[in-house]
């Protein structure tokens, strides 16, 4: 409901914290009895005094700033600025607050100058001078997002809510309110429970009324457990409200007429409470055709109307009933007098509803959208880099895959290539002779004399010609009968088999074979494969690790490095090869 929507946003003010306690009591407090207090004392006790004992809270606000301009302390001084505009009329709260305006002007504290145009939005919205109030929280919202404190921007959005549901965007309120309810970690227990007071009252306005209804059951279980009768009538008078919309009359009835008896007998009364109570306390009873009663209330706003001259849009309501009741009874005054009442009072608020509604957009909303149009641009642009960035990263991949492809393909041509070859040289040849071997890369391991002649006479110096002969004869007999097959072969173990020492046999290897002990061996293993291979199916058959056992060496991974260096194509290439070749050859005899 408005009354409770207008009392709580009082009750929000980030700075100054109107969050009025009902117990505590300060009677004429004497200056001696002040003196014995510092500052924080004095402030938190002037919060804590009831609202209606106003000699005592002033009291204390008035020492409070004897006691900060005698040490000339300007942050005291403003505290007294604000403490002193508390239930002040109207013109003396803004000299206040003028005065708080001129010492603060150069103040580097993050709160100001927005707190000084929150708080005079405040007591404008207080006074219903909704005009002046919403000029004050924009200005307000300006500079706490110019200083970046969120808690007097969030309460700057939250009063510009509050006005937005005045002229009736009541979704827009809700989305708002629920944003801070449910973000806004800085806010304390007692501003969170104001705002699901206010957003259940939003979400009654919209239709949203499971949602309504648990916020407005929390706010009952927490007042009563804090004992804050205040609190409680306000969220039973939102019940009220609730129920009217779901037309449970008599229920309604009763809630609200409870809070009639609180807030007409409140030793803190609110207008707004009173009147919006009466409001759907009235509208209860016109619901279930109770004219007489509805009557009642509604005359009775009308006299407050004209008391204090506090109007709201529901007025209208108030008065076309009133016009329509008499209409009806045929009292011609009564209902003149109701059409003259209505004028007035829709005169006001039509001016007041054609400015909300024409500035809010102007200097809220545009603004806003403009400020997020910045934002999604600037988003975007991020997200354009981040797109281009990706696009390049994923271009530079493709194009390293489709070089790692393409020489991928080459090389596996080549080395398909060098697998023929060595097939076409084993069919060619079936008495095994020394294959040609195509490299790939430089014969690894592999020391050839730059001058063989030299090498040879020095080989002579050490080794004579006929120990000579005899070592090559043994390595002969050692090649034909495939003993290079056997695992565990060792220089040392190859030396004595020919019946020599290791050295000569080193010598007479690298001088004759061109090559040391490691790469002769592996170069016979590797020939005989190559040869085996491409000629023993059943041989071919065998897994890949039986195979190299057959050829002395101790595991696969030995046997596929020495293949690929010895010839210069993997020996997966190589056995693909060979199947090609006797599948085709089976197909076509004449390929062979």
């Amino acid at each position: 409901m408005q009354m409770l929507k207008i009392k709580l946003l009082l009750l929000l003010s980030v700075v100054c914290n109107l969050l009025y306690a009902q117990t505590g009591n300060v009677e004429n407090i004497q200056k001696s009895v002040l003196k014995e207090y510092t500052y924080q004392e004095l402030e938190k006790k002037f919060y804590e005094t009831k609202p209606e004992d106003v000699k005592s809270k002033r009291d204390i606000a008035k020492y409070y700033l004897q006691k900060a301009k005698e040490e000339k302390d300007e942050v005291q001084i403003a505290e007294a600025y604000v403490m002193l505009h508390v239930d002040e009329s109207l013109p003396n709260a803004l000299k206040y607050l003028d005065s708080l305006q001129t010492i603060t002007k150069n103040s580097k504290e993050i709160y100001y100058p927005a707190r000084t145009y929150l708080l005079r939005g405040n007591l404008y919205f207080k006074s219903d001078n909704l005009q002046a109030a919403l000029n004050n929280y924009v200005l307000g919202l300006k500079y706490a997002k110019e200083k970046g404190y969120k808690r007097q921007i969030a309460m700057a959005e939250i009063s510009i809510a509050y006005l937005k549901n005045y002229i009736g965007k009541h979704a827009e309120t809700a989305k708002t309110l629920r944003y801070y309810l449910y973000n806004a970690d800085y806010m304390n227990e007692s501003e969170h429970t104001i705002l699901k007071l206010n957003l259940a009252d939003a979400y009654i306005e919209i239709n949203k009324m499971d949602s309504a209804y648990i916020l407005i059951q929390d706010g009952l279980l927490a007042a009563k457990k804090s004992k804050n009768v205040y609190a409680y009538h306000q969220n039973l008078g939102l019940l009220g409200y609730y129920n009217l919309k779901l037309k449970k009359y008599n229920v309604a009835i009763e809630n609200l007429q409870k809070c009639k008896n609180f807030f007409f007998t409140a030793s803190y009364p609110s207008k707004r409470n009173q009147n919006y109570t009466l409001l759907n306390l009235g509208k209860a009873y016109a619901g279930l055709q109770e004219s007489d009663k509805a009557i009642e209330n509604f005359a009775k706003i009308d006299s407050m109307v004209l008391k204090t001259n506090y109007v709201f849009p529901e007025l209208r309501e108030v008065y076309t009933y009133l016009i329509d009741y008499y209409k009806e009874k045929k009292d011609k005054e009564k209902q003149l007098y109701y059409v003259e009442r209505f004028l007035d009072v829709d005169k006001v608020l039509d001016t007041r509803f054609r400015y909300i509604s024409r500035e809010l957009p102007r200097r809220y909303d545009t603004p806003n959208l403009l400020q997020e149009k910045e934002s999604i641009t600037k988003e975007l642009k991020q997200r354009k880099i981040f797109l281009y960035i990706v696009l390049g990263a994923l271009l530079i991949v493709l194009l390293l895959f489709i070089n790692f492809y393409f020489k991928y393909k080459n090389a596996e041509k080549k080395y398909r290539k060098i697998a023929q070859d060595l097939i076409q040289s084993v069919n060619e040849n079936k008495k095994q002779p020394e294959v040609e071997i195509q490299k790939e890369e430089v014969v690894p391991d592999i020391v050839l004399p730059q001058n063989i002649e030299n090498t040879e006479d020095k080989a002579t110096k050490t080794i004579s010609e006929d120990i000579t002969q005899s070592i090559l004869k043994e390595l002969d007999a050692f090649e034909n009968k495939e003993q290079f097959l056997n695992r565990g072969i060792t220089l040392g173990t190859l030396a004595k088999k020919v019946k020599t020492n290791s050295k000569y046999l080193s010598e007479v290897i690298n001088t004759h074979k061109g090559k040391n002990f490691a790469a002769y061996l592996n170069d016979l293993r590797i020939d005989y494969a190559i040869s085996r291979l491409a000629r023993d199916r059943r041989f071919r058959s065998y897994k890949i690790p039986f195979i190299a056992e057959e050829l002395g060496y101790n595991n696969e991974q030995a046997f596929t490095l020495a293949f690929k260096k010895r010839t210069g194509t993997p020996l997966s290439i190589y056995l693909k090869e060979i199947e090609k070749t006797v599948s085709a050859a089976n197909d076509n005899p004449e390929v062979l």
